[in-house]
């Protein structure tokens, strides 16, 4: 799992230049402008919401003394709630939406690796590419507030709640690379053999998931660029998941992605 986990983001090491030698930019374009848009819309209505559910909260403590501490407290911890929610929503909002286009993406990596044009393995189209992309989004978005409201209430436990912070950023990370694999996975797999798949290279999964959410953490450019990177290394993780064991390709992408 951890070797895995490091693989998963080794090859974010090779994205950039693999989208440059492929001519991918153009199908970023729309995509990384949703990434934007959805970014600024849902974290700058998080961050004045932080305040007034922090204020409220504060309300709670019935004494004078250790009011403002109790009230700083409670504004610091419901940001953390907030964002890690917000955080959720921005994923799977811009992974649905972004679906038609990334497929595009998916199979010209595809392509390069294995040196055939990428097969679509289950009838689709844009619009039942959206349609899969709204349900896996869905999907994963319950199951990840299943997983991350437990989780966020055990930060209000002393010492426990460090050991939440790094549970809720595995959480989320795996949720995140789960949509950026499927992607690929759509051409191969219908929607149930996708999960069960990934399910099964997990740790890859996570490895580009913290990729993702590393990248979040880059003011404004970040926020552009993360859609590219991430897509364009679960692309080369989910064909390299595919096709490894066929001996009439023989291709190792994850020496390949190693540009020069």
């Amino acid at each position: 799992m951890v070797r895995d986990i490091f693989r998963g983001l080794q090859v974010y090491s090779g994205a950039y230049g693999l989208i440059s030698k492929l001519k991918l930019w153009k199908y970023f374009v729309i995509p990384m402008i949703i990434s934007l848009v959805v970014f600024v819309f849902i974290f700058v209505s998080a961050y004045g919401l932080s305040d007034n559910l922090g204020e409220w909260i504060g309300g709670i403590w019935p004494w004078d003394f250790g009011k403002e501490t109790f009230t700083a407290i409670s504004t610091f911890i419901s940001g953390i709630v907030i964002f890690a929610l917000g955080l959720i929503m921005y994923k799977h909002i811009i992974m649905a939406l972004s679906t038609p286009f990334m497929s595009p993406v998916s199979e010209k990596i595809e392509a390069y690796f294995t040196g055939k044009p990428a097969k679509n393995y289950i009838n689709t189209s844009f619009s039942k590419q959206l349609a899969r992309g709204i349900r896996i989004s869905i999907r994963n978005l319950s199951k990840e507030l299943l997983y991350t409201l437990p989780i966020l209430l055990l930060k209000f436990i002393p010492i426990i709640n460090i050991f939440s912070t790094a549970l809720l950023f595995l959480v989320q990370a795996y949720y995140a690379g789960f949509s950026n694999m499927d992607y690929t996975l759509e051409r191969h797999f219908k929607y149930r053999e996708s999960i069960s798949f990934i399910r099964k290279n997990r740790g890859l999964a996570i490895g580009n998931g913290i990729g993702f959410l590393l990248l979040l953490f880059i003011p404004v450019i970040g926020v552009i660029l993360v859609l590219p990177l991430s897509v364009t290394s679960a692309s080369v993780i989910a064909v390299d998941l595919l096709f490894d064991d066929d001996d009439e390709i023989g291709f190792e992408p994850f020496d390949k992605i190693e540009l020069s």
